[in-house]
């Protein structure tokens, strides 16, 4: 029986004032959106979501500018600027606990998940240092006559950094240090769903910085929603945008970014297969389902999008996740013992609603087991089986996932690959060998055999995405080299080609 973690009253976070930093200035947002922010735990409206207006965005883009034509930043050898990279994250380390409370009161999402994803807030900073000084920003090429050939790996310019809202400050530490390790002026923007955490940490970011005397542009943080996301994409002066969100909104940033050729790098959406060979642990195969299916409550880029199942077991495995969602305990996401959280709005939930009955509509049946509260914005976790592949092409992000069968591997690849995504895949099976085997065709930037973890495979393996999931690997070197130009400087010897 599903329990809920309702026992204890729930304590609201401390909720910081909303602000932007706009050249070495913090202030309330002039302007507010549409958007009203909720307690999606409680149901319970809060306040108009804070936006930018223009004369600020005007000033933030003209710091970033100044920052970059000066060459204070950049002009630092990146020994330097590892060391104040270092000082953040030693900064952001004591507000860890206070970070994930208020992920977890905006987005939803359990506490004993964010705690354990925020570690990467200060890790981003750290790791950025550590990369700096182990020459990230340089390679050597050695000529065959003994000359060497140097590859400086120089800052583009002013950097933009759009995050989501349902890892906001992880994502945007790792993206902002990562912009900042380049020598880029950076201007962060977070998703107006869930600014709490980002405030927090952009405040951190921006004290140091100025303690170490940088430019009061090298870093600014901007509110608002598509208008102010879309008034900076659109200025010549951003040299480089890194978005993680919807294909929707990477399209329009991707058409915006082309104008003026600027850099861009694309995370977006993903329609991910799991699938499970015949020779697989049915036990095995359903944690990973449940687990896929709920991390982050479902809201997440590489979560459960189709889970594929041989026909001598879909019944046995379907059997076995039903039983585990069951045993879910639902409730405040500030409770540790809460494994699923409400979604993130009510406007989002509306949205899976509506999948769930297009679904439907197409002939699907739902298994779901799991009891949510009838206060806040639950959705139980849902499978949905009969409906064809076609039918279920494109994202659904939340704790939604359809059920495909096959007889053959070939099918079994078939259906992983039935969609234009190719962000993550995952294979179960109990042969290694005929699991790679299979991992190796599926259209994905990352598939992981017999595993399901929200951490990547390895630390310094970049993070791709095929098809329309995106364009421009992330990763712990590739997020810092996409914000930089290569310059090649040298002598000329005599590996040369001449005479062309």
């Amino acid at each position: 029986m599903t329990s809920t973690s309702t026992d204890a009253p729930s304590v609201t976070p401390a909720l910081p004032q909303i602000v932007q930093i706009v050249a070495g200035e913090q202030q309330v947002p002039a302007e507010t959106l549409e958007l009203v922010l909720e307690d999606p735990f409680r149901g319970e409206t809060l306040a108009a979501a804070a936006a930018s207006d223009a004369a600020s965005v005007e000033r933030a883009l003209a710091a970033a500018d100044e920052a970059y034509v000066g060459g204070t930043w950049s002009g630092l050898a990146p020994e330097a600027r590892a060391d104040i990279l270092d000082r953040i994250g030693a900064a952001l380390e004591p507000q860890l606990g206070e970070l994930a409370a208020l992920e977890s009161f905006a987005t939803g999402v359990p506490v004993r998940q964010t705690s354990v994803v925020g570690v990467i807030v200060p890790g981003a900073f750290h790791l950025a240092a550590q990369m700096l000084r182990s020459g990230a920003l340089l390679d050597e090429v050695e000529g065959a006559d003994g000359a060497s050939v140097e590859v400086h790996h120089l800052p583009l310019g002013p950097a933009l950094c759009l995050v989501p809202w349902n890892a906001p400050a992880p994502m945007a530490a790792h993206k902002v240090a990562s912009a900042l390790a380049a020598g880029c002026p950076t201007i962060l923007k977070p998703s107006e769903y869930a600014p709490y955490a980002t405030t927090v940490l952009g405040q951190t970011v921006a004290a140091v910085l100025a303690e170490a005397g940088a430019h009061p542009g090298v870093f600014q943080l901007l509110q608002g929603g598509p208008g102010v996301g879309g008034t900076l994409v659109n200025d010549p002066r951003i040299r480089a945008v890194s978005f993680t969100g919807g294909h929707v909104g990477g399209s329009a940033i991707a058409a915006a970014c082309a104008a003026s050729y600027t850099a861009l790098q694309l995370e977006l959406g993903g329609n991910n297969a799991l699938v499970v060979l015949d020779d697989a642990d049915p036990e095995d195969a359903a944690r990973a389902a449940v687990d896929l299916l709920t991390t982050l409550n479902g809201q997440w880029c590489r979560a459960l999008g189709r889970l594929v199942l041989p026909e001598s077991l879909a019944d046995d495995v379907l059997e076995r996740v039903v039983g585990r969602l069951a045993e879910l305990r639902t409730g405040d996401p500030l409770d540790q013992e809460t494994d699923l959280g409400p979604i993130v709005h009510s406007v989002h939930l509306a949205r899976l609603r509506a999948e769930l009955d297009r679904l439907a509509a197409a002939g699907g049946r739902a298994y779901a087991s799991t009891t949510v509260p009838e206060d806040g914005t639950f959705l139980a976790p849902t499978l949905v089986r009969g409906v064809d592949s076609k039918d279920a092409v494109d994202e659904i992000f939340g704790p939604v996932a359809t059920v495909h069968t096959y007889e053959t591997d070939d099918e079994a690849v078939a259906l992983a690959n039935g969609t234009p995504y190719g962000l993550e895949g995952y294979v179960f099976g109990g042969d290694t060998d005929r699991a790679l085997a299979v991992a190796r065709r599926v259209r994905a930037g990352e598939v992981k055999v017999n595993g399901s973890s929200i951490m990547s495979l390895h630390l310094m393996t970049p993070r791709p995405a095929w098809g329309i999931s995106g364009m421009g690997d992330e990763g712990t070197l590739e997020t810092i080299r996409f914000f930089t130009g290569a310059r090649v400087v040298g002598v000329e010897g005599s590996f040369a080609l001449h005479g062309r």
